[in-house]
């Protein structure tokens, strides 16, 4: 009987692959707030915690800056692993788990990925090794698990070799030991500095990482290159030898590795627990020791971070024709939500932009976290009204990287984030809320919204178009308008959509002269793209600093783009008319087998007057891939436009499976959507699909929303819940529950033949309309939902959009 390449559990909460080379970067990923362990398949890992600016305790040499920057490259020869090397003492053979570093093909293989574990499964030469990975919530330290049991049928005498390479820590100081009274390998560095002043801010950084065992070894070796020798990696010099050397680096590669020899009766096992982390000193080892490594910490452990997951367990439950739907809308994406909002990217200064898209998909998880964060960015508002490129989260925190590029988009995600909190919540005392900005002035939540849409309005040209500066929600499009002069088309529809949904705001709490202002200006806004950027069939990208329109018919690279495109649905710019026209355009030039583009065609070259997006390889980031933030915020636009069908296998397209070929050509596990799939299918189709492995996205919170108010169509507004599905035409009946203001509604959608328009049921009596209303909190609400057959009946078209008109 054949193992199937990728298999779940019954619940949808287990999804294990069953060979490390058919997809080699297959990974998950584990975190708290302090720190991420991201591990593929084979064993090759990348981690980092918080100190309180990101930082690593085991390091790919010469590949410092990888972490979240291109992890679709393979890790070989890199080794930032964990691996146990298991030899056969008699017959000298040699083989590792997971698969890494020897490579020897297993007699069984499985990696499994769970919410709160990541763990392999193998079986080789008559052993089954079963190895996990946990967290604690708090403390920053990878608690692993190692259990061999003897199936081969006679007595085996073995070594099994736990290596965690640690990488090159420092030039100025660097060295391990093994350390008896802590039970350990200690390895120790001085982070490199040249500043009087880094010194008293690096002196309580956690410059040592340790390997604790549970069960004292035999020996051990904590020099690199005395324990890989002249065998390389895939068979250490160290491993010929009875026992390891138990060497001491002195300012040398230390790594830390132990020795455990065995002798093993038929059906016996043999069972370890190991730490692994970064410790400041000797006293937080020996604490994280005693706290952890036990039976009984590892299970208080395990305890601990599942009621952590608990917290971010969402708000939909879902049951439909598509079982691989399921498991991902109820277990993988809101955890991927969560992670977002709830550890902020493992960052002291997130993107504004990013930073509020995250904290969107938290009005659905942890609203309170939402709130949090609106309040956060507008404490460092300019007096202006501009929002900074980054919002800084921890004192002494500095903006870095690119939030030191002046960008012109980020107060459009107030609005945007602010309208499904309050749509989930109801809470309006927030508009009321004093908030002090960067220059010491208070003003209330309202205010300060209200000042950043009167920014947008007056960050524009003659024509009324927004300036992009060096980059708007796409960060490489940096030469457009350095010189001040270049504009965004998407960023002047952006704006038209951020002020329709803050004058819908202001309406229903009763500011009538602010919503007229807002909507005067998302009026002009859309006007402007209309008369200067309909190329025909599609909206252009926008115009240069050498006054240039660019992402148009006569471009040969670059000549559609997708966020324009959306973002005109979104903000009412486009009609029906010019809907058709550009959701064919996009048809016809963006859509491959595995989403929709963000560009096309992708460009080969530099082309200055739009900037370094163009210098990107082919089908690569925003260079024309599959990057679902971009297609999220597209199947956004579907569902408000009412093209629920489109939208649908657009957002399947962009979840992994479940066909086996599938997997194989994109290379991901079903346990987390990535940032983008490679793109240019007709260009490079050997790499088109592939993933990138990359989790931090945005795409996440925009996907469970359009999972929660396009798809299954349960959006809160004001005091009550709106039920306006879009379920895909060949669904016959689907279930839902929904969590919503403290209540449980337990939703069944049917098509029958009979039915003309949607008709909404609840507890037996059929409402007036297809809304809940006086919602009681611990209330289980029992909703039958009535659909025609067809998904693009008038009568439920013309539903949708009677309540997407409402809303704004």
């Amino acid at each position: 009987m054949s193992v199937p390449l990728i298999a779940t559990s019954a619940d949808g909460a287990r999804v294990s692959l069953s060979t490390p080379t058919a997809m080699p970067l297959a990974s998950a990923f584990l975190w708290n707030r302090r720190m991420m362990v991201q591990i593929n398949c084979r064993g090759y890992a990348t981690a980092q915690f918080m100190q309180p600016e990101p930082a690593k305790y085991a390091h790919a040499p010469n590949l410092e800056a990888r972490t979240f920057m291109q992890p679709e490259q393979p890790y070989y020869a890199h080794h930032p692993g964990r691996f146990f090397y298991i030899k056969d003492e008699d017959s000298g053979t040699l083989f590792s788990v997971p698969y890494e570093p020897v490579r020897a093909a297993a007699e069984v293989f499985e990696f499994i990925a769970e919410p709160g574990r990541i763990g392999w499964r193998v079986q080789q030469d008559g052993l089954l090794v079963e190895a996990s990975m946990q967290l604690a919530p708090e403390d920053v330290v990878e608690l692993w698990s190692l259990r061999v049991r003897n199936v081969s049928g006679r007595v085996r005498r073995i070594s099994v070799y736990p290596y965690f390479p640690v990488g090159y820590m420092s030039w100025m100081n660097q060295s391990a030991s093994y350390r008896a009274a802590l039970g350990g390998i200690v390895c120790a560095s001085v982070t490199p500095y040249q500043r009087v002043e880094d010194y008293f801010k690096n002196r309580d950084f956690k410059d040592l990482t340790f390997l604790l065992h549970e069960r004292a070894p035999d020996s051990w070796e904590t020099r690199q290159a005395a324990f890989e020798g002249e065998g390389g990696l895939h068979a250490p010099s160290a491993l010929q030898a009875p026992l390891l050397a138990a060497g001491e680096a002195h300012y040398e590669m230390p790594t830390t590795a132990l020795q455990y020899r065995l002798e093993m009766a038929e059906g016996t096992d043999e069972h370890f627990r190991f730490l692994f982390g970064p410790a400041h000193d000797e006293a937080e080892i020996a604490a994280l020791r005693a706290r952890h490594l036990s039976a009984d910490g590892f299970a208080a452990a395990d305890a601990a971070y599942a009621h952590y997951l608990a917290q971010g367990r969402g708000c939909l439950r879902i049951e439909t024709p598509e079982p691989a739907l399921d498991e991902f809308i109820n277990h993988w994406l809101p955890r991927q939500v969560y992670y977002h909002g709830d550890a902020n990217r493992l960052t002291t200064d997130p993107q504004t932009r990013n930073y509020l898209q995250d904290h969107m998909g938290m009005a659905y998880v942890q609203p309170q976290s939402t709130r949090y964060a609106i309040l956060r960015a507008l404490s460092q508002q300019e007096a202006s009204g501009a929002m900074p490129d980054g919002i800084l989260l921890a004192e002494g925190a500095e903006l870095k990287y690119i939030n030191q590029i002046p960008h012109t988009d980020h107060c459009v995600w107030l609005p945007v984030c602010l309208q499904p909190y309050l749509d989930e919540t109801g809470d309006s005392a927030l508009l009321d809320e004093p908030v002090t900005g960067s220059d010491g002035t208070t003003a209330t939540v309202f205010e300060r919204i209200s000042a950043a849409m009167r920014w947008l309005l007056t960050a524009r040209d003659e024509r009324g178009l927004s300036f992009i500066a060096q980059g708007d929600w796409c960060d490489p499009m940096n030469m457009v308008g350095y010189r001040g002069r270049g504009v965004s088309g998407w960023l002047t529809l952006a704006t038209a959509h951020a002020l329709t949904l803050w004058a819908g705001i202001c309406e229903r709490h009763g500011r009538a002269d602010a919503a007229a202002e807002f909507r005067a200006g998302a009026t002009h806004a859309n006007a402007a793209v209309n008369t200067h950027l309909w190329d025909g069939d599609w909206y252009a990208r926008g115009i240069t600093d050498d006054d240039i329109v660019f992402g148009v018919a006569r471009d040969a690279e670059g000549r559609i783009y997708l966020n324009p495109q959306s973002w005109a649905m979104l903000s009412g710019a486009a009609g029906p008319e010019r809907q058709t026209r550009l959701i064919a355009a996009v048809e016809a030039q963006l859509e491959t087998p595995y989403g929709v583009t963000m560009l096309a065609p992708a460009y080969t070259g530099m082309r200055e007057d739009v900037g370094r997006l163009t210098q990107k390889f082919p089908g690569s980031a925003e260079n024309g891939s599959v990057y679902n933030h971009a297609a999220a915020f597209y199947i956004h636009s579907l569902y408000h436009v009412g093209d629920g069908d489109r939208a649908y296998r657009l957002l399947r397209q962009m979840l992994p499976g479940p066909d086996p070929q599938d997997y194989l050509r994109r290379g991901q596990l079903p346990v987390f959507v990535p940032n983008y799939y490679r793109g240019a299918w007709y260009q490079y189709p050997d790499s088109a699909g592939r993933s990138s492995q990359l989790f931090n996205t945005g795409t996440a919170a925009w996907v469970y929303r359009c999972a929660i108010e396009g798809l299954f169509g349960l959006r809160g507004d004001g005091d009550v819940l709106r039920i306006a599905p879009q379920l895909p035409s060949h669904w016959p009946h689907a279930r839902a529950q929904r969590r919503f203001r403290g209540a449980e509604f337990d939703v069944e959608f049917r098509r029958e033949a009979d039915c003309e328009e949607i008709a909404v049921s609840v507890d037996g009596v059929l409402m007036a309309e297809a809304a809940i209303g006086a919602i009681e909190a611990g209330r289980h609400y029992r909703v039958q939902v009535t659909l025609p057959l067809s998904v693009q009946s008038s009568t439920l078209v013309a539903a949708f959009a009677t309540v997407s008109g409402a809303r704004q």
